[in-house]
Protein backbone atom coordinates (compact mmCIF):
# COMPACT_ATOMS: atom_id res chain seq x y z
CA UNK A 1 0.00 0.00 0.00
CA UNK A 2 1.42 3.38 -0.98
CA UNK A 3 1.87 6.19 1.54
CA UNK A 4 -0.77 8.23 -0.30
CA UNK A 5 -3.28 5.36 0.00
CA UNK A 6 -2.48 4.98 3.73
CA UNK A 7 -2.96 8.72 4.26
CA UNK A 8 -6.26 8.74 2.38
CA UNK A 9 -7.46 5.74 4.39
CA UNK A 10 -6.44 7.34 7.71
CA UNK A 11 -8.19 10.59 6.76
CA UNK A 12 -11.35 8.64 5.90
CA UNK A 13 -11.17 6.87 9.27
CA UNK A 14 -10.84 10.22 11.07
CA UNK A 15 -13.80 11.62 9.11
CA UNK A 16 -15.86 8.56 10.15
CA UNK A 17 -14.82 9.11 13.77
CA UNK A 18 -15.91 12.76 13.55
CA UNK A 19 -19.27 11.73 12.06
CA UNK A 20 -19.77 9.17 14.82
CA UNK A 21 -18.73 11.69 17.51
CA UNK A 22 -21.12 14.28 16.08
CA UNK A 23 -24.03 11.81 16.13
CA UNK A 24 -23.25 10.80 19.72
CA UNK A 25 -23.05 14.40 20.92
CA UNK A 26 -26.15 15.67 19.13
CA UNK A 27 -28.25 12.75 20.38
CA UNK A 28 -27.01 13.30 23.94
CA UNK A 29 -25.48 9.82 24.20
CA UNK A 30 -22.81 10.32 26.86
CA UNK A 31 -21.40 6.78 26.68
CA UNK A 32 -21.09 6.90 22.88
CA UNK A 33 -19.53 10.36 23.07
CA UNK A 34 -16.92 9.28 25.59
CA UNK A 35 -16.08 6.12 23.62
CA UNK A 36 -14.24 8.39 21.17
CA UNK A 37 -11.73 9.63 23.78
CA UNK A 38 -8.49 8.07 25.00
CA UNK A 39 -8.33 7.56 28.78
CA UNK A 40 -5.54 10.17 29.02
CA UNK A 41 -7.26 12.83 26.90
CA UNK A 42 -6.35 16.46 27.57
CA UNK A 43 -9.17 18.84 26.68
CA UNK A 44 -9.33 22.62 26.54
CA UNK A 45 -13.03 23.35 26.39
CA UNK A 46 -14.38 26.88 26.07
CA UNK A 47 -16.57 26.42 29.16
CA UNK A 48 -15.65 26.59 32.85
CA UNK A 49 -12.18 25.08 33.35
CA UNK A 50 -8.75 25.88 31.98
CA UNK A 51 -8.21 22.22 31.13
CA UNK A 52 -9.61 18.75 31.68
CA UNK A 53 -7.18 15.88 32.28
CA UNK A 54 -8.42 12.36 31.65
CA UNK A 55 -11.62 10.92 30.27
CA UNK A 56 -13.24 10.52 33.73
CA UNK A 57 -12.92 14.26 34.40
CA UNK A 58 -13.95 15.18 30.86
CA UNK A 59 -16.95 12.84 31.11
CA UNK A 60 -18.29 14.85 34.08
CA UNK A 61 -17.93 18.03 32.03
CA UNK A 62 -19.73 16.52 29.03
CA UNK A 63 -22.50 15.29 31.33
CA UNK A 64 -22.95 18.83 32.69
CA UNK A 65 -23.03 20.25 29.16
CA UNK A 66 -25.60 17.70 28.00
CA UNK A 67 -27.89 18.40 30.96
CA UNK A 68 -27.62 22.16 30.39
CA UNK A 69 -29.26 21.82 26.99
CA UNK A 70 -32.42 19.97 26.11
CA UNK A 71 -30.90 19.37 22.68
CA UNK A 72 -27.21 19.71 21.75
CA UNK A 73 -26.40 21.42 18.47
CA UNK A 74 -23.11 20.96 16.62
CA UNK A 75 -22.34 21.63 12.97
CA UNK A 76 -18.89 21.43 11.36
CA UNK A 77 -17.71 23.96 8.78
CA UNK A 78 -14.59 23.69 6.64
CA UNK A 79 -13.03 20.55 8.19
CA UNK A 80 -9.35 19.93 7.48
CA UNK A 81 -7.78 16.58 8.38
CA UNK A 82 -4.13 15.61 8.31
CA UNK A 83 -3.31 12.00 9.18
CA UNK A 84 -0.28 9.77 9.36
CA UNK A 85 0.00 6.13 10.34
CA UNK A 86 -0.76 6.61 14.04
CA UNK A 87 -1.14 10.36 14.68
CA UNK A 88 -3.62 12.80 13.14
CA UNK A 89 -5.25 16.15 13.73
CA UNK A 90 -8.21 18.07 12.43
CA UNK A 91 -9.45 21.61 12.68
CA UNK A 92 -12.67 23.32 11.73
CA UNK A 93 -15.20 25.88 12.76
CA UNK A 94 -18.00 24.38 14.82
CA UNK A 95 -21.43 25.89 15.35
CA UNK A 96 -22.15 24.67 18.84
CA UNK A 97 -24.58 25.16 21.65
CA UNK A 98 -28.07 23.89 22.09
CA UNK A 99 -31.63 24.58 23.07
CA UNK A 100 -32.28 25.75 26.58
CA UNK A 101 -35.11 24.49 28.78
CA UNK A 102 -37.51 26.95 27.07
CA UNK A 103 -36.60 25.68 23.58
CA UNK A 104 -34.56 28.75 22.64
CA UNK A 105 -31.50 27.90 20.55
CA UNK A 106 -28.24 29.39 21.80
CA UNK A 107 -25.39 28.66 19.41
CA UNK A 108 -22.24 30.36 18.26
CA UNK A 109 -19.31 29.59 16.02
CA UNK A 110 -16.30 28.23 17.86
CA UNK A 111 -12.89 27.04 16.78
CA UNK A 112 -12.21 23.32 17.19
CA UNK A 113 -8.88 21.52 16.95
CA UNK A 114 -8.62 17.82 17.69
CA UNK A 115 -5.62 15.51 17.99
CA UNK A 116 -5.89 11.75 17.50
CA UNK A 117 -3.68 8.76 18.16
CA UNK A 118 -4.17 5.22 16.89
CA UNK A 119 -4.36 3.02 19.99
CA UNK A 120 -4.69 -0.75 19.61
CA UNK A 121 -5.72 -0.25 15.98
CA UNK A 122 -8.46 2.35 16.70
CA UNK A 123 -8.32 6.12 16.41
CA UNK A 124 -9.01 7.90 19.71
CA UNK A 125 -9.18 11.60 20.56
CA UNK A 126 -6.18 12.45 22.73
CA UNK A 127 -6.52 16.24 22.62
CA UNK A 128 -9.50 18.50 22.03
CA UNK A 129 -9.60 22.27 22.01
CA UNK A 130 -12.67 24.48 21.67
CA UNK A 131 -12.28 28.24 21.81
CA UNK A 132 -14.09 31.46 21.05
CA UNK A 133 -12.36 34.63 19.92
CA UNK A 134 -12.64 37.58 22.28
CA UNK A 135 -12.29 41.35 22.22
CA UNK A 136 -9.06 42.36 23.96
CA UNK A 137 -10.43 45.72 25.16
CA UNK A 138 -13.69 44.51 26.69
CA UNK A 139 -12.62 40.96 27.52
CA UNK A 140 -15.93 39.72 26.11
CA UNK A 141 -16.26 36.66 23.90
CA UNK A 142 -17.30 37.36 20.29
CA UNK A 143 -20.19 34.99 19.87
CA UNK A 144 -21.76 36.73 16.87
CA UNK A 145 -18.96 36.10 14.34
CA UNK A 146 -19.81 34.12 11.20
CA UNK A 147 -17.58 32.07 8.88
Amino acid sequence: MSQETKTTSAEAEIRALLDSWLKAVTTGDLDATMAHYAPDVIAYDAVLALQFKGSDVYRKHWQMCMTMCSEMSFKFHDIHISAGDDVAFSHCLNLCGGKDKDGKENTSWMRMTTGYRKINGKWKIVHEHFSAPFDMESGKALFDLQP
